[in-house]
């Protein structure tokens, strides 16, 4: 190729799922049938009034031509509504909020949005990959904070104001984490707002994972003063069941708000009008979504605690969100050892936790986004691979 990629891709990789994708297609292509447990993407249906509404909107004439940025207000006024039922946050729904392509079309938008070339961001170890992605296409400089295990997966106050903030403009946290589970309190939002005060940074809380085992709904933005400092993303990727629409939002200050509008509005031309009304009617649903949604989950997390079990990793069976973490056992060098293993003598992908961060090393993770059938298909084959089992060659591949 005659034409050079610009020097901000070189700060970047393909994301690990990606690459693994492949490599698990080319197995499959091979004869193989690999069970992935690796990615957060919900296999239920989304609410059935949702999907009638697409339908339907998809009929009208006048529904497919471009939209408003700002989104319609439709599904403003359903955030609004769905953040002042189950967070008890008031926001103005044509201030405020920002719907998006998913959550994480807005880490992305934030940090062009926010961040110069040479700001430091403090990026949580281990965290969402994407985070330190946006943050170097936006060439700025990525600072870890470590979440540890023996902390209860929770930021050190203590150690962040002993490091040098100066140049720190913007922080990423996500509760319930992604990937350790670990739920958030009040207490740790008051403290994180207390920090983004103190030292003027912008707190970016990521919270798509408060409606999946989890009982208490929380916003970062119920603190008070939250809005001086804080912005918070939310999806109906995990907890509506629908990740393939892409369909998110980010909630703040107006100032905030009308700053990523300033570079959302050059990049994209407004999102499908029938999508936009059916996510209001997902927002709409009553407790009892939910209240089904996680029974399936609370059994699903008990049938990843049985595959953990086998393979003597250890883990938290009370945890949040979709996913299972859990620290291995002294046979393995690492998780990725342990991956790797299950992956070609069990033709099971469970996800390593290095790509997480140094502090993920020794921990894999399993997805919450298989039928019961799956994982218990799950168990007989690892029970074979460690001859708990009778073993028959060729079983999986």
């Amino acid at each position: 190729m005659i034409i050079q990629a610009a020097n901000r891709t070189n700060s970047v990789s393909e994301y690990y799922f990606s690459k693994k994708l492949q490599e698990i297609d080319l197995m499959n292509r091979q004869g193989c049938k690999v069970i992935n447990l690796g990615i957060g993407a919900p296999d239920r249906m989304p609410p059935m009034e949702a999907i009638q509404t697409l339908v339907r909107e998809a009929q009208g004439a006048g529904n497919h031509a471009y939209q408003s940025y700002k989104g319609i207000p439709e599904l403003r006024g359903g955030f609004a509504d769905w953040y002042k039922k189950y967070y008890h946050v008031i926001l103005d729904p044509n201030k405020e909020i920002q719907p998006l392509a998913g959550s994480k079309e807005g880490i992305l938008l934030l940090s062009l949005a926010f961040l110069n070339a040479g700001d430091k961001v403090l990026v949580p170890n281990p965290g969402y990959p994407t985070y330190s992605s946006a943050a170097l296409l936006a060439e700025a400089e990525i600072i870890s904070y470590d979440l540890k295990e023996e902390q209860g997966w929770m930021p050190d106050f203590e150690q962040l104001e002993k490091m040098d903030l100066s140049g720190i403009k913007m922080m990423w946290t996500n509760y319930p984490n992604m990937p350790t589970g670990a739920r958030a309190n009040k207490q740790l939002y008051k403290r994180l707002v207390e920090f983004g005060l103190k030292h003027q940074i912008l707190i970016c809380n990521d919270n798509p994972y408060s409606f999946i085992l989890n009982d208490e709904h929380l916003s970062i933005l119920s603190v008070p003063h939250a809005k001086e400092c804080c912005v918070e993303l939310n999806s109906l990727s995990k907890a509506h069941n629908m990740s393939g629409w892409r369909i998110g939002m980010i909630a703040g200050d107006a100032e905030v708000i009308a700053n990523v509008l300033k570079v959302k509005s050059n990049m994209d031309s407004g999102m499908f009008r029938p999508l936009q009304m059916a996510a209001a009617v997902a927002l709409a649903q009553e407790n009892e979504w939910y209240v089904q949604l996680n029974q399936e989950y609370k059994e699903r997390q008990k049938l990843a605690g049985d595959i953990f079990d086998l393979l003597d990793v250890k883990y938290d069976p009370n945890s949040g969100g979709m996913f299972l973490w859990g620290r291995i056992g002294q046979a393995w060098k690492n998780g990725e050892e342990l991956s790797d293993f299950v992956l070609q003598k069990a033709h099971v992908f469970i996800t390593p936790g290095f790509i997480f961060g140094s502090n993920g090393d020794q921990y894999v993770r399993i997805s919450l986004c298989a039928k019961q059938s799956v994982l218990t298909e799950t168990t007989v084959r690892i029970r074979k691979v460690l001859h708990l089992a009778p073993f028959e060659h060729g079983s999986f591949c």
